[in-house]
């Protein structure tokens, strides 16, 4: 594929303007598209994630979180623990004075523009990222990350989806991991680590033997997973009401049922997507024993700042973490 980044007004895979009358379980609180605005061409958005990543770190708009990684096996879970070797970039930044709404998306850094996705969401890179190639799905105007996910946000889902192979992602709310309050979806691509090509839950999901919505006896926290059953060549917007359909279904099934009348959600959760499944998980807090989890986490990815934050992981156990950070059973 070409290394450039190629955008195009008009593609096989343009979203149509979208018809909130006929989308299943949209509401009156889906974004009205805009018309104007570009396109991903199909088959170029890892081309262009690559080249947009090695012309962030040359100008130094990317800037890498450094980490050595650990396997730490607990209940049932090979987690992958990842301790920071070097916080000082990012420390540096977040005491740079900012004004008080100051919204890193709103004007976001052109040095870290990968592509255009949709009418309502453009690509970024995660500016301090852990792990290579982490994109952001961002809507073009400001939206509250304590919505609802709309069709607008599952077109966006879809069309990464399409594109890259890896792990999609929501934190939905404070609670949930959320650091910015502008919405975003996250992909981190596959493998995380060399020689592990699957995720550390994938595992799980696949014993659980799902054929609807269902739980795994080996998580013990509020959840529920779906199989996805997708046809990944079609079209995104025909992709998109059949992922919105699934995560109503999934927020009803942590007793977080979706409300249409309501436009920020009435709790908290985190939502991981991958082409094959989807899995939801209930929030109570952001972090436990100030060891702070996002979606990431129920995937099995952890993340911790120095080697004294690893002995207290390991002591307390990862599983417990994500228990208290989630609605125990």
């Amino acid at each position: 594929m070409p290394m450039g980044i190629k955008l195009s007004i008009l593609s096989d895979d343009s979203p149509p303007l979208i018809n909130r009358s006929v989308l299943p379980n949209c509401s009156a609180h889906c974004p009205i598209p805009m018309t104007n605005a570009q396109h991903l061409t199909p088959g170029t958005l890892h081309a262009q994630l690559i080249h947009r990543t090695q012309q962030a770190k040359h100008s130094g708009a990317l800037q890498p979180i450094a980490t050595d990684y650990e396997l730490l096996t607990d209940g049932g879970l090979t987690f992958i623990v990842r301790i920071v070797t070097n916080l000082e970039r990012k420390a540096k930044a977040l005491k740079t004075p900012k004004p008080k709404d100051f919204n890193p998306f709103l004007p976001y850094d052109d040095d870290l523009f990968v592509s255009d996705l949709s009418d309502q969401h453009l690509g970024l890179l995660n500016k301090f990222n852990v792990v290579d190639h982490h994109l952001l799905m961002v809507t073009r105007e400001f939206v509250s990350q304590d919505t609802w996910l709309d069709v607008a946000d599952c077109l966006a889902l879809a069309i990464v989806l399409r594109e890259l192979e890896g792990l999609a992602f929501y934190n939905g709310g404070w609670a949930a991991g959320a650091s910015q309050t502008h919405k975003h979806l996250q992909m981190v691509p596959l493998p995380f680590i060399p020689d592990r090509p699957d995720l550390p839950i994938s595992p799980v999901i696949a014993a659980a033997s799902l054929q609807s919505i269902g739980q795994s006896q080996t998580l013990p926290f509020v959840h529920a997973i779906a199989s996805l059953s997708l046809d990944w060549t079609a079209p995104s917007h025909t992709l998109a009401p059949q992922l919105l359909t699934t995560y109503h279904e999934l927020l009803a099934a942590i007793g977080l049922p979706w409300q249409p009348d309501t436009a920020d959600a009435t709790g908290a959760y985190n939502l991981l997507v991958t082409r094959d499944w989807m899995l939801m998980v209930l929030r109570s807090q952001p972090s436990f024993e100030n060891i702070s989890i996002n979606s990431l986490g129920f995937a099995g990815s952890l993340l911790v700042r120095n080697p004294q934050e690893l002995e207290h992981l390991k002591q307390i156990g990862p599983m417990t973490i994500l228990k208290n950070v989630g609605v125990s059973l």
